[in-house]
C-alpha cells in the first residue's frame, strides 16, 4: 500500500484530498506546516508527497529541497508560470494549480507511483555472444572484452535493450544525448560505423544492420 503525505495548512483541503486517498486505498499521513512536516519526514519515509507552498513555520519553497529522494506534487494556488518552472527544475516532480479535479490528481498521483517502482535496469544485457555489464561498462563477446567509445557503448547498449527491433536514428541521438551530448546525426554514422566494424572484428559477424531512412537494428540475421 503506497504512503502519501499530504501537506496543507487547510484543513478543509487538507482532510478532502485525504479522504480521496484513502478511498483509492493509499495510506495517508498529514502535516499542517512544513516544520510539522519536516519533523514528520525525520521519522517515516512515504512514497509520495503533496506539498503546499503556502505553509506556516516553513513554506512549501523552503521545504522542498529539503526533502531528497521522495516524489514531490505540489499543489498550489499560485499559477504563476515561473513560479512553476523554478520550482519543477528546483526538484518538484510535478506542479498542479488549485482549484483542481481530484481525478486529475489521482492521475498524476498514480504516474509518479509508477515511475517509482519501474524495474531497475540490469546490470547485464546478453545477446548473441555478446555481454554489455553496466556496472563496469564493458563490453565482451565470446569472452573477450573489446574496447569501445564511450559513444559506441551507449549505442550499443540501446541497441541491445532493443535487438530485432529498428531503433530510429532520433531516437539514439536523443537516448544517448545524455552520455553523449555531442553526438550528431552526422556523426553518428561513423560511429555506428566504427562500431559495426570493432564487433565484426571480435566476433566475425556483423551484426547491426542499417534500414535505410530509419535508422539500425541489431539483429543475428543482419
Amino acid at each position: 500500500m503506497p504512503k502519501i503525505m499530504v501537506i496543507d495548512d487547510d484543513p478543509h483541503i487538507s482532510d478532502m484530498i485525504t479522504e480521496a486517498l484513502r478511498d483509492e486505498g493509499y495510506a495517508v499521513s498529514q502535516a499542517y506546516s512544513g516544520t510539522e512536516a519536516l519533523m514528520l519526514l525525520s521519522q517515516t519515509a512515504p512514497d509520495l508527497i503533496l506539498l503546499d507552498l503556502m505553509l506556516p513555520g516553513l513554506s512549501g519553497e523552503e521545504l522542498l529541497p529539503k526533502i531528497k529522494d521522495i516524489p514531490v506534487i505540489v499543489v498550489s494556488a499560485k499559477a504563476d508560470v515561473s513560479n512553476k518552472v523554478g520550482l519543477l527544475l528546483g526538484g518538484a516532480a510535478d506542479y498542479i494549480t488549485k482549484p483542481f479535479h481530484m481525478q486529475e490528481l489521482m492521475a498524476r498521483i498514480a504516474v509518479q507511483l509508477r515511475r517509482g517502482t519501474a524495474a531497475p535496469e540490469k546490470d547485464k544485457l546478453t545477446y548473441g555472444g555478446m555481454t554489455i555489464d553496466s556496472s563496469s561498462h564493458t563490453v565482451t563477446t565470446d569472452g573477450r572484452e573489446i574496447k569501445l567509445t564511450r559513444t559506441e557503448y551507449a549505442i550499443l547498449k540501446l541497441l541491445m535493450q532493443n535487438s530485432e527491433q529498428v531503433v530510429a536514428k532520433l531516437t539514439i541521438l536523443e537516448r544517448i544525448s545524455n552520455d553523449t551530448p555531442d553526438c550528431t546525426e552526422d556523426s553518428l554514422k561513423i560511429h555506428i560505423h566504427n562500431l559495426r566494424r570493432k564487433l565484426k572484428a571480435a566476433s566475425g559477424r556483423d551484426c547491426i544492420s542499417a534500414v535505410w531512412g530509419i535508422g539500425y537494428m541489431l539483429s543475428e540475421k543482419s
